[in-house]
């Protein structure tokens, strides 16, 4: 575990000073990192400190909590297809941000958008809290969960339909496809509060995921609380799913695929895979980070979609090779 961990951690740090460095801005490395941390008012300074460092640091945090929750999620379910946007909350917060595009509030004030969006996960999570009862199984959570997706989605294809302005239009879709450019650190500072305090949460449980592997009895008679698991998992969940779909869009596949990806070096124990699944998907982000400056560097390719193409494949193929064991 110790080789897994300072792995993991040599290969985030690699992959956020490479992020710190790789840009359209002809800056080496010596000058780069000179100007970051011992710059003066400069453009190079400026360029490093407000651009690439907030750039650096959202896909560090928004990467690890995502793969955080994943794991949290796949673990409190066990089900390996859960991931972090299960309970509703990631499509309640796209549903905040589209409203705010739509009626010009985003335009009108600079902290609109990602405020907005944190007003939509909030109400997302109070609706699949009142849905799901606060004793209900883990069936009703996950049923709450799509509900509240679904009607997210729906009233944000209809706010897409209805949208007279087509180039609100374009900037939700191109918004919903997520993105970490032109953020700053202002939209670090709105995210850094919730991120920690969410990770938190979810690092709390790892005790409680690992009963839970015995079973719900089993679990109890350990002395884990189901209902307070359940709710400190929905909390945690809600504040890093809801800060980060508010700074950054809709990014998907990194909860799902990260903890599948790292399950085995753990010993398939949910508590181990939080932190190895945090810190694997901050390497992921990061990674898909740097290849979408890096492949077309003169067009605005979204990290959504890079995500996507990234994790698609790699969960077919373990979908592939799980049917190959199991065979």
């Amino acid at each position: 575990m110790t080789r897994l961990a300072l792995l993991l951690t040599a290969l985030v740090g690699v992959l956020f000073i490479t992020a710190l460095l790789v840009g359209p801005a002809d800056i080496g490395p010596l000058q780069s990192l000179t100007a970051l941390v011992a710059g003066d008012e400069g453009p190079m300074t400026l360029v490093m400190r407000e651009i690439r460092l907030p750039r650096a640091l959202l896909g560090l945090l928004i990467g690890g909590s995502l793969g955080l929750a994943g794991a949290a999620m796949q673990g409190y379910l066990r089900n390996p297809l859960a991931d972090p946007g299960l309970i509703g909350v990631s499509g309640s917060a796209a549903l905040g941000a589209v409203l705010a595009i739509q009626t010009g509030v985003a335009a009108g004030f600079a902290l609109g958008l990602p405020l907005a969006a944190l007003g939509g996960a909030l109400i997302g999570m109070f609706l699949v809290l009142v849905l799901a009862g606060p004793r209900g199984s883990s069936l009703t959570l996950i049923l709450a969960g799509i509900a509240i997706s679904a009607l997210a989605g729906a009233f944000t294809s209809l706010v897409l339909n209805l949208s007279p302005n087509p180039f609100a239009a374009n900037e939700i879709v191109f918004w919903m496809m997520g993105s970490l450019a032109d953020r700053s650190m202002t939209h670090v500072w709105i995210a850094l509060p919730l991120i920690v305090l969410g990770a938190a949460l979810l690092l709390s449980l790892s005790r409680g995921l690992d009963a839970l592997t015995l079973g719900e009895d089993a679990a109890e008679a350990m002395g884990v609380r189901l209902s307070r698991l359940r709710l400190t998992l929905i909390f945690g969940t809600a504040a890093v799913v809801g800060a980060s779909t508010a700074v950054a869009g809709a990014i998907g596949f990194v909860g799902l695929v990260v903890p599948h990806l790292l399950r085995p070096f753990v010993g398939a124990r949910p508590g181990r895979l939080l932190w190895a699944s945090g810190l694997g998907g901050a390497a992921m982000l990061l990674a898909a980070d740097i290849a979408v400056r890096v492949i077309l560097p003169t067009r605005d390719l979204k990290l959504g979609v890079v995500t996507a193409l990234i994790g698609a494949p790699l969960f077919l193929h373990l979908i592939f090779r799980t049917r190959r064991d199991g065979m």
